[in-house]
């Protein structure tokens, strides 16, 4: 049973890449190479998706409020960074990992949320293979003008 089996029902039952690929094989290790640059979604998050997350996960005002947010330097509602690694977490397991050999990551070296994720952004997922030992780089854009929203060091 999942940890979190409310917000992992809503992911399961709500959630979907905006254009899905079809996947036509499982990606196995053997495939993946030093410098190969894959990339995953779109993905499109929804304001109600946006606060229905803060709300369970990280309920500060600048994600649940539309209102206040509109009125704060923020000027408009944002995504939890947490909720934009979930996202971008998905995107991997349907488009890389569903079905792979993949046992899990030893963790993350380096985490920051570049730009703010509004409602109705498009997301993607780019995973740039840096070594095939350990370390992979992986930016998640959070708009059509391929501003980051955030960057991950594996």
């Amino acid at each position: 049973m999942p940890c979190c089996p409310s917000y992992a029902a809503k992911v399961a039952t709500t959630w979907k890449p905006t254009d899905p690929k079809p996947r036509t094989h499982t990606m196995r290790f053997s495939e993946i190479h030093t410098g190969q640059v894959i990339h995953c979604g779109p993905a499109r998050l929804s304001e109600q998706q946006i606060t229905d997350f803060a709300r369970d996960y990280d309920p500060q005002w600048f994600h649940t409020d539309a209102k206040r947010a509109a009125a704060s330097t923020w000027k408009g509602l944002i995504a939890s960074g947490w909720q934009t690694c979930a996202v971008a977490m998905r995107l991997a397991c349907d488009e890389i990992l569903a079905g792979s050999e993949s046992f899990g990551s030893p963790g993350l070296a380096y985490l920051k949320w570049e730009n703010p994720v509004r409602p109705d952004d498009t997301l993607s997922l780019r995973v740039d293979v840096l070594d095939l030992e350990a370390t992979s780089l992986f930016d998640l854009a959070d708009n059509q003008s391929r501003d980051l929203s955030s960057s991950a060091r594996a």
